[in-house]
């Protein structure tokens, strides 16, 4: 795909996850335990993943901007007197964009190692 299917991707899905990170949630829906701290480590690995394809920068910048958002998240949310501020929510923003930096790096060092075998 190319960068600008990855952009309208990262802002279709970034303004997606901000409407629901400000939404009351009915906590009767909510039984399993820790599902939302799941959920934002979910949000952040993919939305990683768009920004990555969708601007080339490099890596310390994505975990700014998106560090940086997922503040601003639980800043919104500590205002908003249907939800509460969680730094534990932030930590698992923090998780997923590491995890999916890692994982990707990991993965494009194998496949160059993989096709410069195939080369020689």
């Amino acid at each position: 795909m190319s960068r600008r299917i990855y952009q309208a991707l990262f802002i279709v899905f970034i303004i997606a996850c901000s409407l629901l990170f400000f939404k009351e949630v009915k906590s009767s829906l909510v039984s399993i335990s820790h599902i939302d701290k799941a959920a934002h480590f979910a949000v952040f690995f993919v939305l990683t993943g768009f920004l990555k394809r969708a601007v080339k920068a490099p890596f310390w910048l994505y975990i700014v901007i998106l560090a940086a958002y997922g503040a601003g998240v639980e800043y919104v949310q500590g205002m908003l007197p249907h939800r509460q501020a969680s730094f534990a929510d932030f930590v698992a923003d923090v998780a997923g964009i590491l995890s999916y930096l890692i994982i990707s790096a990991v993965w494009h060092k194998r496949y160059a190692k993989a096709k410069q075998s195939e080369q020689a």
